[in-house]
């Protein structure tokens, strides 16, 4: 339990990092200054919280195609109808499967480091 909230929060942290670099790269390089907002990193974490039941409950390409989804939808949602987002819809739902794609990868690296260091102790 402990290892998965920990992997969820690195998922949070890795997807914003590389959401903020995006943003910085695509839009404006000033814009570099999101790394710096803490409650994006709060969000990013809620949201990476899906991930273990994602990964519990589905098996296969659905778990990724799901946790794809998730990740890229729900943030598009909340940052367009929640926090006012003006950019468009195909911009912000993009930056977020960037979101979405690093958070996975970090949540998958983490599970997996946890997992085998269990093993060897």
């Amino acid at each position: 339990m402990v290892k998965e909230a920990a992997a969820v929060v690195i998922a949070g942290i890795a997807g914003t990092i590389a959401n903020g670099v995006a943003v910085a790269l695509i839009v404006a390089p000033a814009r570099i200054d999101l790394l710096l907002v803490p409650g994006r990193y709060g969000v990013a974490i809620l949201v990476a919280a899906a991930l273990p039941f994602l990964f519990r409950w589905l098996s296969g390409g659905a778990t990724w195609i799901s946790a794809l989804l998730v990740l890229t939808v729900v943030p598009s949602l909340l940052a367009k109808l929640v926090f006012g987002a003006g950019a468009p819809w195909s911009l912000v739902l993009g930056l977020n499967a960037v979101y979405a794609v690093a958070a996975i990868a970090a949540y998958r690296v983490a599970t997996k480091l946890a997992t085998k260091h269990a093993s060897e102790v």
